[in-house]
């Protein structure tokens, strides 16, 4: 449950207040967050629950370490203990004072209320060590905190107001856009931009900006820009708090990227050249298979011929594998794509053109990684070209299914058809088939898995059935149910 929806729910089950005063609390509690991150303290907002008071929001920092303590949301608090919040709610009056926050150790508390008319409705409340903060000017944060609570009471976009990281420059502003405040972080990052002081500075002097080479706002964000300048890359976010359609106060957020937009731009390089050796490989797999295909039709020997044949196809399954990591861009590859193209492949060459395949996959989507890809090729392609073989001899059409389940330890693969299924003496038979040797090689041996044929449960004449077992990797995703057919 979000923040907002906590909030409403504590509303509604512990108070009195009216549905207009609840959606009020619940506007403003999109900037909490932010404001915490600002005044680096916790923020707990306070409501009347018959003679106690019930917390109805907590949030901490991200700007600031504070020692957890045990969440108090929810909890009912006697007024006795909490004097400042009482005194708020009687007064209206903002007040400040001192907390023990652990035993032994006191920081400051501020408190203000939130009203509705002359009445108090809430009282916010920050716990703030200011002591180790050192900040130079802390109380225009707590000032400026106070006017986005304000401003946000009309309602604002939670985007633009999202909360805020250690390493970000502050600068807040004047109505006329004077600097007032400018964090360490702020500083250095001026600093580097040839900026000495930026207090008193205002916010388009061309001393801030001269260093700036490049600008680009984002359409979606119209409140954020990236800027470049003196080697560095920054994303601004510009948040103007106005009253009554005057400017009260701007808050520049300066995030500096730099190292982020190396990485990024080093990761798509990599990415780029591992999409091309792909490619590359599939177009040389390709050649081969060519060369093989030439050479079956060149030569006289039907045995040869067919050899050659089941080469080019497991060339070709290998081939598939590579053309789809060149395409996506990702590492992973998903089962079910890679077994729709070689039932097509397979279909194409060892079937009559009038026969139609129906395809059928049933349970999640089944994604592997890279290193499993050419092995799960192999499989399937040996498996199809047995199916395509001796499967549907004599007809017109023919269905061949994935099913898919998901264990704790591991995947269980289903590859059936709806065929003549295997001989009654299949299991006694000495198999000497090098299709099937390699898919119980690659399956024990590369997918850490079992391999089993049999026929279908009604027996034969309803089809087969190859099991599989594969041992899930620690990096496979979990994607969600999926079930649909298809034809080729």
């Amino acid at each position: 449950m979000n923040l907002g929806k906590q909030l409403a729910a504590i509303c509604r089950k512990e108070t009195g207040l009216s549905e207009m005063q609840v959606s009020l609390l619940v506007r403003i509690s999109a900037v909490f967050p932010f404001v915490a991150d600002l005044v680096h303290g916790k923020l707990s907002l306070y409501l009347r629950s018959g003679r106690d008071f019930v917390i109805a929001a907590e949030v901490m920092p991200h700007t600031v370490y504070m020692p957890k303590k045990q969440s108090s949301l929810g909890a009912h608090i006697a007024a006795q203990e909490e004097p400042l919040v009482a005194a708020v709610f009687r007064t209206g009056a903002r007040q400040a004072g001192k907390r023990e926050w652990t035993y032994g150790a006191m920081i400051d508390m501020y408190a203000f209320g939130i009203h509705d008319g002359q009445s108090v409705l809430a009282v916010m409340t920050f716990d703030v060590d200011t002591e180790r903060l050192s900040i130079h000017g802390y109380r225009c944060l707590l000032e400026t905190a106070i006017d986005v609570l304000e401003y946000a009471r009309r309602g604002v976009s939670p985007e633009a107001w999202h909360p805020l990281a250690p390493s970000d420059g502050i600068i807040v502003a004047d109505g006329r856009s004077r600097i007032i405040f400018a964090n360490e972080a702020a500083q250095r990052i001026c600093r580097v931009l040839g900026v000495g002081n930026l207090k008193g500075c205002r916010l388009f002097d061309r001393l801030l900006t001269r260093h700036i080479t490049r600008e680009t706002v984002e359409h979606d964000c119209p409140w954020q820009k990236e800027i470049e300048g003196a080697g560095m890359i920054l994303i601004q976010r510009t948040l103007d708090l106005q009253e009554g359609g005057v400017q009260k106060r701007r808050i520049v957020l300066l995030s500096d990227v730099t190292e982020i937009r190396a990485r990024d731009k080093e990761i798509r390089i990599q990415s780029a050249i591992i999409q091309e050796i792909h490619h590359r490989v599939k177009n040389n797999l390709q050649m081969m298979a060519s060369l093989l295909r030439l050479q079956a039709r060149r030569s006289k020997s039907q045995e040869v011929k067919d050899a050659l044949k089941v080469s080019i196809h497991r060339i070709q399954s290998i081939s598939i594998v590579h053309e789809f990591l060149s395409q996506q861009g990702t590492e992973d590859i998903d089962v079910q794509e890679v077994l729709h193209q070689i039932v097509g492949l397979v279909a194409l060459d060892l079937s009559d053109k009038d026969f139609i395949v129906h395809t059928e996959y049933r349970g999640p989507r089944l994604v592997l990684p890279s290193r499993y890809a050419s092995s799960i090729a192999l499989v399937l392609n040996e498996l199809l070209l047995n199916t395509m073989k001796h499967a549907f001899e004599g007809r017109k059409s023919g269905t061949i299914g994935l099913r898919v389940e998901e264990e704790p330890e591991m995947w269980r693969l289903d590859l059936y058809d709806d065929g003549v299924g295997l001989p009654a003496d299949f299991a006694e038979r000495p198999h000497r088939s090098l299709g099937l040797q390699i898919v119980k090689t690659l399956v024990e041996g590369d997918l850490g898995g079992t391999f089993a044929l049999q026929n279908d449960s009604r027996g034969m004449g309803y089809g087969t059935h190859a099991l599989l077992t594969i041992a899930k990797p620690d990096d496979v995703e979990r994607p969600g149910y999926q079930a649909e057919s298809d034809t080729l």
